[in-house]
């Protein structure tokens, strides 16, 4: 049954403009949860949902039945509503749509955590405010979720519905003025959104712009008008099946719970069942009032247009790269040379209909772009939301193809010493260090940090190069032209939103005292960039400092120092290693030992001693921060570059982690340098150590083979377990 509950909250005064029997009325707050039946309306103030008696306060909670933290693969519901409830919730929306504009508070939405900012959904153009239903369930964990509802009949003006928006946000801001506010507007609702910001430079807003019109001038909304005004109503009912191959990807819409699923096998039959979902907006908007919604977008576009110089606010902008009916790709580029504070992310795939359609998140695209906060400032530590079990199952890393290509294999030794296959060794509470070598160019810590996820549910902090971490895109567009380089957003961008996403943090020590003081796990490679990007014949070398303050950090605050060593990706890029090729039999072939060998072709040194690549390479570090630049030695050569190698046929990435080291208890020798040298050695000593294993050890793997992988898999079905050496 749907349930609807309908309060009185907030009073707005009239919009400006408005006809003159608009009378100042109390906003309906709809809270609704749509599971088939009849709607059914209520005008008490608590309603039992679910055996928890829920008190509607338009949207805010006093801390009951509030989760107060998220844990690491946390259930973000994403999937579980899909287009068809977008459909239901319109079409119960629209039924009796009297009165003014206003807001309603989805139940889908839940109790937010403690402490939550308020987000505002503006919609697009059908203005039924549902348009935000697959994120509802996401989105009210970490916020106070507001829908806006614009009545099918309802004739306000541009600054009348400004006005509702704009009062609202200064009665949020005057109740938590400490807390930033949220505008998430789509569509349309992306230029009221910009319009809002520009009259409000003072008020503390972010705006998340998903595809929004305001390229009008430039976009098929112009001839779209003229051709409605001049449609005849007896054609109207042919004109939406017409505009759903501009509004989105049908595709894209229909399979958001197949995806959700994985039900593979669902026919192309059931999802056209789907098709006419499409067409709702012919059902939704009559021909009157879509002709007012298009003047209402010419209007707000002119209208945001002439004061995106006002703007103060955090801007992020969600662009479609198959938008059919607005060029978002080039207005999102456009808003990001002439706004003050703004960031963008690209969807290559997705048409206008973004929000409804799979392969967009919002929350994480909030979440990657460092714009959730609970304050004026983003805080590294307060403000991290752990991965959900949507941002984990959608990761490329988390696919088939790369599980098997890498086939990382874990081990452990245990406190008597015992090595065995997987994270059974490693401490279930922290705060725990775990520190080791890195392999070429930094790609193995992936599969370390998902394999901590996928079997001890550890979200493991890997610390990270400052000029890697903190890449944006922003950075490198010309401001003064409309020059900008899309190849770099394409390859950096993705890189350093999975690092943010995982939980990577910029290494000082500060970051390292507080994710140990907050009994984290916490990824450290004393080695760096310079060990990351080593040069021919330098792999499995490690590239430490003479001395590590994480050893006086670790001891001071009783962490866990687990040593451990990594090997694997020599075997696709590295210079003189053993060839592993499709099946180990091949390797007793004469000569084939070495005609398979890959090659890293051009390294840092050789590229120094070509000119062009001297100076692309002065070129790109212009600028960048050397973390290390004050010590001697190779340890200070960390000049960021992209090595030129030839790859292979996969080997396998192996993983060890030593005999787990205790600090605690020993507070008392944070004085004493030659106990704090002598473990700093030790930790050395024991990496060394684990690669060495490793590198003895691989060598009974039978699996180590891409195709002997894939042959065990085939037949046993079990990704997880694919068998290796015995440790």
């Amino acid at each position: 049954m749907a349930l609807i509950m309908c309060t009185s909250s907030v009073q707005f005064s009239p919009p400006l403009a408005v006809d003159e029997g608009f009378r100042r009325q109390h906003s309906r707050v709809l809270v609704r949860s749509v599971g088939g039946g009849d709607s059914v309306i209520l005008s008490q103030e608590s309603v039992e949902i679910d055996g928890l008696s829920c008190v509607n306060d338009g949207g805010k909670n006093s801390g009951k039945n509030v989760v107060k933290e998220l844990k690491p693969l946390w259930d973000d519901g994403y999937g579980t509503q899909t287009v068809k409830d977008y459909t239901e919730i319109s079409m119960d929306l629209i039924k009796c749509d009297g009165g003014p504009p206003r807001w309603f508070c989805p139940v889908a939405c839940g109790l937010p955590l403690n402490d939550s900012p308020v987000l505002l959904y503006l919609p697009g153009i059908d203005g039924t405010g549902a348009g935000l239903v697959l994120h509802e369930k996401a989105l009210g964990k970490v916020f106070h979720v507001q829908c806006f509802h614009i009545p099918v009949w309802d004739r306000t003006p541009l600054e009348g519905l400004i006005e509702i928006v704009e009062e609202t946000v200064m009665i949020e801001n005057a109740s938590s003025p400490n807390k930033p506010i949220y505008l998430l507007g789509d569509s349309f609702g992306g230029s009221l959104a910009l319009a809002v910001a520009a009259r409000n430079p003072t008020i503390d807003l972010v705006l998340i712009l998903a595809n929004p019109t305001t390229s009008y001038e430039k976009s098929l909304m112009q001839p779209l008008l003229s051709l409605v005004r001049t449609l005849p109503e007896e054609h109207y009912g042919m004109f939406p099946y017409f505009t759903k191959l501009l509004l989105g990807d049908f595709v894209k819409m229909a399979t958001i719970e197949i995806n959700n699923t994985n039900h593979s096998w669902k026919s192309f039959g059931n999802i056209a069942d789907d098709a006419p979902l499409l067409s709702l907006l012919g059902i939704i908007l009559n021909k009157d009032t879509l002709t007012w919604r298009l003047e209402l977008v010419e209007s707000a576009a002119a209208y945001a247009n002439s004061r995106l110089h006002a703007i103060t606010a955090e801007v992020l902008v969600l662009a479609s790269g198959k938008d059919n009916l607005v060029p978002s790709k080039n207005e999102a580029q456009r808003l990001l040379r002439l706004l003050k504070r703004c960031d963008v992310r690209s969807f290559e795939e997705n048409g206008h209909a973004m929000l409804l359609e799979s392969g967009v998140n919002v929350l994480t695209a909030i979440k990657v772009a460092h714009m959730y906060r609970h304050s004026s400032k983003y805080d590294f530590f307060k403000d991290f939301m752990p991965p959900s079990l949507t941002e984990f199952k959608s990761l490329p890393m988390e696919t088939w193809l790369y599980r098997i290509y890498m086939g990382a294999a874990m081990f452990s030794t245990m406190e008597d010493g015992k090595i065995v296959r997987g994270l059974a060794g490693v401490p279930n509470e922290g705060a725990v260090l775990a520190v080791g070598n890195h392999m070429l160019w930094g790609f193995d810590v992936f599969s370390l940090t998902l394999e901590f996820l996928r079997e001890k549910k550890i979200l493991l902090h890997g610390l990270a190069h400052p000029e890697v971490y903190h890449y944006k895109v922003k950075d490198k567009c010309d401001l003064e032209t409309s020059d900008y380089n899309f190849k770099e957003e394409y390859f950096m961008v993705p890189y350093t939103d999975l690092m943010k996403l995982y939980g990577a943090i910029p290494v000082t020590g500060r970051n390292l005292f507080r994710l140990l003081s907050r009994k984290s796990f916490v990824l450290l490679y004393p080695g760096g960039a310079r060990e990351a990007l080593h040069r021919k014949g330098e792999g499995c070398k490690l590239f430490w400092p003479d001395k590590q303050e994480f050893v006086r950090m670790a001891v001071k605050l009783g962490a866990t120092i687990i040593p451990f060593g990594a090997i694997g990706e020599d075997d696709m890029s590295e210079v003189r290693t053993r060839s592993y090729g499709l099946c180990r039999a091949w390797d007793s072939k004469p000569g084939f030992h070495h005609a398979k060998k890959a090659q890293l072709i051009v390294d840092y040194n050789e590229m120094k001693r070509i000119p062009f690549l001297d100076q692309m390479l002065n070129e790109y570090n212009k600028g960048r921060k050397n973390i290390r630049a004050a010590m001697s030695g190779d340890i200070a050569e960390q000049t960021i570059h992209f090595p030129f190698l030839f790859p292979k046929i996969p080997g396998r990435l192996y993983y060890f982690f030593g005999k787990p080291i205790q600090t605690k208890g020993k507070e008392n020798m944070l004085d004493d340098e030659d106990y704090l040298q002598e473990l700093y050695i030790q930790i050395k000593c024991d990496v060394e150590k684990c690669v060495a294993y490793l590198l003895e050890k691989r060598e009974e793997d039978p699996y180590r083979g891409v195709v002997e992988r894939v042959m065990w898999q085939t037949n046993s079905g079990d990704l997880d377990h694919i068998p290796s050496f015995i440790p």
